[in-house]
């Protein structure tokens, strides 16, 4: 037993350095890219770029709210919150849903206006820096996506899960970048707005995404068949376990929680019944690391 709760607090020291290193990470990252495609925007005259570059400045701050989010759901249980801080990333996760929602439509307006006007011939040619900053942002982007993404999942992170994707439609809203300074460049001056458009119609899908997870989880959603089946089955090969009666799952934030009706012999004392059924406790939480409390009930088979 002590050397469980001994791996216990070793990965909990793991997450802290993993969750200060994906903050520090994203926001450097996005700092210096944002500043970088703000430029070229500018100098370039590529209204396509100075949208990508406030949508990586989005990045920054919703970078900042998901190291708080996580920071406060990885809290132990209190007398005020007993079973703990973990809807604080779904907390999270709405709020990086709303800024990037706001910042889809701010990213679109823009180039609505400019296709709606019908100027095409005064809209102004992108430079060349528009076209590399472009470049570099997909590879980075991209880059720091799979980085992030990676260590979301080794921490079990919803609120990383979430920034994980921002970066991921960065790096798909610079490829629209990409293609609207190409296309603008080559005489289409138009295609700049276009991008635009196009890169707000990829901002708004992934807060969507991001916002209906966060609040699946917020809302007690049970973990789905097949993963109860899996549960199911492994709890009826437990050695005392003649059937499960019961099961129903729970998602509290990025938690699990388990309540369970299992039949044991009707003839074993209540120390033997109660043994059984803390070995199964015990065998859930260690097979299905996710589980954050499971509530066992026991009726006899006869």
């Amino acid at each position: 037993m002590k050397k469980n709760l001994k791996s216990k607090t070793h990965r909990q020291v793991d997450e802290g350095a993993v969750i200060r290193n994906l903050s520090m990470v994203s926001i450097l990252g996005n700092a210096v890219l944002s500043g970088f495609k703000m430029f070229a925007g500018i100098t370039g005259n590529s209204g396509a770029m100075i949208s990508d570059a406030i949508h990586s400045f989005s990045d920054v701050i919703t970078t900042v709210i998901a190291f708080f989010g996580v920071k406060i759901s990885k809290r132990e249980a209190d007398q005020t919150h007993p079973y703990g801080h973990d809807r604080m990333e779904c907390v999270a996760s709405l709020v990086l849903g709303c800024i990037l929602l706001i910042t889809g439509i701010g990213v679109g307006k823009a180039g609505i206006q400019n296709i709606l006007a019908g100027n095409y011939a005064e809209l102004a040619v992108p430079g060349p820096i528009a076209l590399a900053a472009a470049i570099i942002s997909i590879a980075g982007k991209e880059a720091m996506y799979w980085y992030t993404r990676y260590y979301a999942k080794l921490i079990n992170s919803a609120a990383f899960m979430a920034d994980a994707w921002h970066h991921r439609s960065d790096a798909l809203s610079s490829i629209g970048s990409l293609i609207g300074i190409a296309g603008a460049m080559m005489g289409y001056p138009v295609m700049d707005s276009i991008a635009s458009v196009v890169i707000c119609l990829f901002i708004m899908k992934v807060s969507y995404d991001i916002l209906k997870d966060a609040l699946m989880k917020m809302l007690d959603t049970s973990c789905g068949a097949s993963y109860e089946d899996k549960l199911k089955a492994f709890i009826e090969e437990q050695p005392g376990v003649d059937s499960v009666d019961l099961l129903h799952t729970r998602m509290f934030g990025n938690r699990v929680y388990v309540d369970l009706e299992i039949s044991v012999d009707g003839d074993k004392t209540f120390r033997e019944a109660h043994a059984i059924a803390e070995q199964v406790h015990y065998q859930v939480e260690t097979a299905f690391p996710e589980t954050k409390h499971i509530m066992i009930h026991v009726n006899p088979t006869n």
